[in-house]
């Protein structure tokens, strides 16, 4: 039968993996392709902020032109 472990060991145990994990078995992404990557995000995020802008836009003209014929 498996001893159970405590809430501070299993914490423990979480830790050392998640360090052994991080160092050992992730293929951490160049210095040029982290810059490169972060222009995409950048350049999607910007593009994306003027697409909710001009939703929000369309939908603020077509609610008030729409509130000023029901008057």
């Amino acid at each position: 039968m498996e001893k159970k472990k405590n809430i501070f060991q299993s914490f423990t145990d979480y830790v050392k993996d998640a360090y052994k994990e991080l160092t050992h078995h992730v293929v951490w992404p160049t210095w040029k392709e982290a810059q490169r990557l972060t222009v995409v995000v950048a350049t999607f995020s910007f593009l994306f902020s003027l697409f909710i802008f001009a939703v929000d836009w369309i939908f603020r003209q077509t609610l008030t032109y729409y509130y000023k014929i029901i008057r």
